[in-house]
């Protein structure tokens, strides 16, 4: 059973890790895909064949969703390509780690447009749409640092935890309208990034998961999928912790 049979996503940040992978699950169960990306035209284009060869229609588009306008900008194209949207997610991010005593303005104030303005900027390019056919899932990415904080990042727990009260309030304001807001809040996923780390660190790591390994990509598509589908039709303003155990 195809769970989002000719509905339309767009998922921001989605040419590798995590985005990647939502794409991919969203294509398999149907779902027209619109993405964005900032800087790797080749996994886009390679993203947009693979998903396009399933047999829906996909997009990518290079595009800052950090930006207010450039986000307005995208989602009218996408309008204008896929003639409506119904699922919204909120992928793009950043990390510039440091101890807050080294932390610079500018690395604050980067993670925070990226991970956190982007998710005002998308919602509020979308909302009007939403509105009209009186129905969307908007689904936004946090992590479990944004629930408990990490050392280190001050500016991505931050972030993070900012999305996580958007979202809440978003989910209060646009109820009424049949609009869900939800958070997925990922623990530690494996992806291209995690495996240029030391292989003791990655251990380390996943000896202190209850369930003694990290999240594949797939796992977080799946969560995103729930909250995507008339599945989670009575769900909204809600933190899913995909984490393995990490936050229990």
């Amino acid at each position: 059973m195809k769970l989002l049979e000719g509905k339309v996503a767009i998922i921001t940040g989605a040419s590798r890790g995590i985005g990647k992978g939502i794409a991919q699950v969203f294509a398999k169960h149907g779902a027209n895909v619109a993405f964005t990306y900032s800087s790797s035209v080749e996994s886009a284009v390679a993203l947009e064949n693979e998903l396009n060869a399933l047999g829906i229609k996909a997009k990518g588009y290079q595009s800052n969703a950090a930006d207010f306008n450039e986000a307005q900008t995208f989602v009218d194209a996408v309008i204008a390509e896929f003639g409506t949207v119904d699922i919204l997610i909120n992928n793009a991010g950043i990390t510039k780690d440091n101890l807050l005593m080294r932390m610079s303005e500018e690395d604050f104030d980067k993670v925070m447009d990226v991970n956190l303005k982007s998710v005002f900027n998308m919602t509020k390019a979308i909302q009007r749409t939403f509105l009209k056919q009186r129905s969307g899932s908007i689904i936004n990415m946090s992590s479990v640092v944004g629930v408990k904080g990490n050392a280190g990042q001050t500016n991505y727990a931050a972030s993070k935890a900012g999305v996580i009260g958007f979202s809440k309030s978003v989910a209060l304001e646009l109820g009424s309208r049949n609009i869900r807001c939800n958070v997925i809040a990922p623990g530690f996923i494996e992806t291209e990034m995690t495996a240029k780390l030391n292989e003791d660190v990655v251990k380390g790591w996943r000896d202190g998961i209850p369930l003694k390994r990290g999240g594949t990509t797939e796992d977080v598509a799946n969560a995103c999928l729930f909250f995507a589908s008339d599945m989670s039709a009575y769900i909204t303003g809600q933190v899913m912790n995909v984490c393995g155990g990490m936050l229990t």
